[in-house]
């Protein structure tokens, strides 16, 4: 699996993003990525919606591709503490990068001090109930096996929690009830968004919602909203 094909998935899932966003009618001039990695995802978003878009990190894990990211800024932050004015930003963008911060709430409480007051949210993370993971993710499959057998590992010794380093993520109704909290309103958006993601396997989405198998086998959890007082 070379650098290529990491970024083409980064790049096919960031594209199902945009295409739920313009379902959802979000037209967006300002955009903030938290967490936004080497900044790929912030340059598509930048691309593909024509807006002036900025994307945080705290810059240790990822080296930023700054022109790869292009017409995107990349800028060192902590998400914690967002140093941008109140109402600056009419979409937050937050994919994969939740679950390694400290305080989460903190995390949410900034984003949505930064949203304007009808701006909009959206957040993923990966989802804790689920039996396995990393399904589409761009990886060889023995990496994958051994992730899952190290989150398996977590869960085993009571440590499936992200204060733990554990990739665990947040459950469905969990993530939607700290975006609730945060912004004041949240909508769980996950299976609009793997129907995007995955077009060819709309019978098989369709069979997990109807036996009500969502928690266990959908990989990750997607939330959409705006403020509300």
């Amino acid at each position: 699996m070379t650098e290529s094909d990491f970024a083409d998935v980064a790049e096919r899932k960031t594209l199902a993003v945009v295409e739920l966003l313009g379902r959802l009618n979000v037209r967006p001039a300002k955009i903030l990525v938290v967490g936004c990695g080497n900044g790929l995802e912030a340059g598509v978003l930048a691309r593909r919606l024509r807006a002036e878009t900025i994307g945080i990190d705290l810059g240790g894990q990822f080296l930023f591709e700054h022109d790869k990211a292009r017409p995107a800024t990349l800028l060192q932050m902590d998400a914690m503490a967002l140093q941008f004015r109140d109402a600056s930003f009419d979409l937050v963008y937050c994919f994969h990068a939740l679950e390694h911060v400290p305080d989460p709430t903190t995390a949410l409480a900034e984003m949505s001090r930064v949203l304007t007051a009808d701006g909009k949210y959206f957040v993923g993370t990966p989802n804790k109930s689920r039996l396995i993971g990393a399904l589409g993710y761009g990886a060889p499959v023995l990496t994958k096996v051994a992730w899952n057998i190290n989150d398996w590992s977590m869960r085993l010794r009571g440590k499936w929690d992200n204060r733990y380093g554990a990739h665990a993520g947040f459950a469905h109704r969990e993530l939607v009830e700290l975006c609730r909290r945060a912004f004041g309103s949240a909508q769980d958006v996950s299976d609009d968004y793997y129907r995007l993601l995955y077009p060819r396997h709309g019978r098989t989405l369709a069979v997990i919602e109807r036996l009500r198998l969502r928690a266990a086998l959908m990989p990750c959890v997607y939330v959409f909203g705006g403020r509300q007082p």
